[in-house]
């Protein structure tokens, strides 16, 4: 992570993914299109399409899917990206000691 982040503070940009996009569910979905879609996203997922998985779990917001998605990512070592989808997801279990280490890596540079 802090290779990552170092390296976007003196290229002056945010990797892709850092910025959050949304934090709440398109609103339209009735509660029987977002069983339909989480279920397609869980297939999705258990095929090893992370990335369409991931695009459903944020549309219709399901925390589960976008916390497995940032399981996943931490497993690639794309610490940002799971923090953003702990983030939406909500969960603080998982976003705490990624916002921690993050806070560890920018207090670094500062001392830099």
């Amino acid at each position: 992570m802090q290779s990552q982040v170092k390296n976007a503070f003196e290229q002056h940009e945010l990797p892709d993914g850092f910025i959050k996009v949304t934090d709440k569910p398109v609103s339209d979905l009735s509660s029987e299109q977002k069983v339909i879609l989480n279920r397609k996203g869980n297939i999705l997922f258990n095929q090893g399409d992370i990335l369409s998985a991931r695009r459903l779990f944020i549309t219709t917001g399901y925390s589960d899917g976008l916390c497995r998605v940032a399981e996943k990512s931490l497993e690639k070592g794309e610490e940002l990206d799971a923090l953003k989808l702990y983030w939406l997801a909500h969960n603080k279990r998982g976003a705490d000691p990624l916002i921690e280490k993050l806070a560890a890596v920018i207090s670094d540079i500062i001392k830099e």
